[in-house]
């Protein structure tokens, strides 16, 4: 008597080249969106506004705009606190973007290397 596998398991041929097209289809979607989301800027601000922070999608600092009242010689410290702070807002942006993105495509799939 032969064993048979319940549906969806194994198939013979047929199945695999399905699989194959599949995961062709998902990394040509996985390479279209990382085209996109790198084409993409994020902007943040930090300090009420006082400063804002541009970034692409590959996390490259494109500008940063400063509020001329923020500029208090007296306090360059809160200054550079507000940038980074900022400039970390936008990185997080970016990769939170991505990873909706990625997700959506894979269905939650952890595809290590692609994203």
């Amino acid at each position: 008597m032969k064993a048979r596998l319940p549906q969806g398991m194994g198939g013979g041929p047929s199945n695999m080249n399905q699989m194959i097209r599949q995961a062709q289809k998902m990394q040509e979607e996985m390479t279209k969106a990382q085209e996109e989301i790198n084409a993409k800027e994020y902007v943040t601000t930090s300090g009420g506004g006082m400063i804002e922070v541009t970034i692409t999608g590959k996390k490259e600092l494109k500008s940063v705009k400063l509020k001329p009242e923020v500029v208090d010689p007296e306090d360059i410290e809160m200054l550079e606190d507000l940038i980074v702070a900022a400039v970390n807002e936008a990185i997080r942006t970016a990769e939170e973007d991505s990873a909706k993105r990625m997700e959506k495509i894979t269905g939650g799939l952890n595809v290590p290397g692609m994203f």
